[in-house]
């Protein structure tokens, strides 16, 4: 870790520490307090517990969502018919109030794991195809006049050139995807049904147990983090910058 990075983790949990110890509210806690209240719920497993609930309609949400929204993001980017049907209803669903919409799908399909996945997909779903889309469509033309020209095929064309060139903006897609997605799974916990790590927070604000509660906001912010890191070191393996 760099200098300047320790510095500023130094300078943010000192900061929060000051907020609580003064305090700002009875609700915000110190920083200390919160450590160990998290310290506590990783000993005695509850936050693995949470999180194992948690993760399953979570990872089968981005799952879903990295193969059909980058195929439907490459199809948009290559056939104009699929663009034109499609990029305005993908526009709306990013501009929409999803927060507003996920206890919608409640009615539409009971409390249980589908609605919490559609409630993943719903927020992931449309930042990567849109950004599939536009990794494919700004393909410089005179890479696909090249091919064309020492006759290549259009599988080829798409394979070789149209992709690779893609592959920033699809795994930027993923990345903001996999945030929406951790943002759409907490939601779901906390307005659709109290499982999991939205339970968690739900039950500690319910009981005044604050330590608890901004514990398992930071650890989703951790975990978060993690997983796009991950996710950014695998695009630089698969796709190395010169």
């Amino acid at each position: 870790m760099r200098r300047w990075q320790l510095a500023s983790f130094v300078l943010f949990f000192g900061l929060w520490e000051l907020a609580g110890r003064w305090p700002v509210s009875p609700a915000f806690p110190p920083f200390s307090n919160t450590f160990l209240a998290l310290v506590e719920m990783i000993r005695d497993g509850t936050l693995g517990k949470a999180y194992l609930i948690t993760a399953q309609p979570l990872a089968l949400g981005i799952v879903l969502c990295a193969v059909a929204g980058i195929a439907f993001g490459i199809g948009m980017g290559l056939s104009r018919a699929i663009e034109w049907l499609s990029l305005p209803v993908f526009i709306i669903l990013q501009a929409a109030p999803m927060a507003a919409i996920i206890p919608l799908l409640t009615y539409m399909y009971g409390i249980g794991l589908t609605s919490k996945v559609l409630a993943v997909i719903m927020l992931a779903a449309p930042v990567i195809v849109m950004n599939s889309y536009k990794g494919i469509r700004n393909t410089p033309p005179s890479l696909l006049q090249m091919c064309r020209s020492f006759q290549g095929t259009r599988v080829q064309e798409v394979v070789k050139i149209v992709l690779p060139h893609a592959a920033a903006l699809v795994f930027t897609g993923l990345r903001l995807g996999l945030a929406m997605g951790f943002i759409g799974i907490v939601i779901a916990e906390l307005l659709i049904t109290p499982t999991g790590i939205g339970d968690l927070i739900s039950y500690h604000s319910s009981t005044a147990d604050y330590s608890k509660m901004f514990a398992t906001i930071a650890s989703i912010v951790a975990v978060a983090a993690i997983s796009l890191h991950l996710l950014q070191r695998l695009e630089l393996r698969l796709f190395p910058r010169d």
